[in-house]
């Protein structure tokens, strides 16, 4: 639709091609995750779970780093939920407070 030859596109831009890349490597990327997640099946937070039965007695023994880290992952993530708690409790307090005050300056009258 050019009149008068404004709008005339002599050259098009493909942006898909870009796009069509990234989803395959996307799905490629899903498939191998899948492939690992059957092969040792876990799910995404099998790290919260006991270690298996698997290995030798020996071996259950022995703590190894990637036990560690899991521990110490797992103690991060309740740390910080329970900061979220208190956070939200204070934010609920100052509201409280927020509330009276505004009540005892008779806010609402102006």
């Amino acid at each position: 639709m050019g009149f008068l030859g404004f709008g005339k596109k002599k050259r098009i831009l493909d942006l898909t091609e870009n796009y069509k890349r990234q989803l395959e490597r996307a799905e490629q990327a899903r498939a191998s995750q899948k492939k690992s997640s059957d092969s040792t099946g876990a799910g995404p937070f099998s790290f919260f779970d006991s270690p298996s039965s698997n290995g030798s007695s020996d071996a259950s023994n022995d703590i190894s780093p990637l036990d560690d880290k899991k521990k110490k992952l797992a103690a991060r993530i309740l740390e910080m939920t329970e900061k979220l708690e208190d956070i939200g409790n204070q934010v609920y307090h100052l509201q409280q407070r927020l509330e009276l005050l505004e009540r005892k300056s008779d806010v609402k009258r102006i």
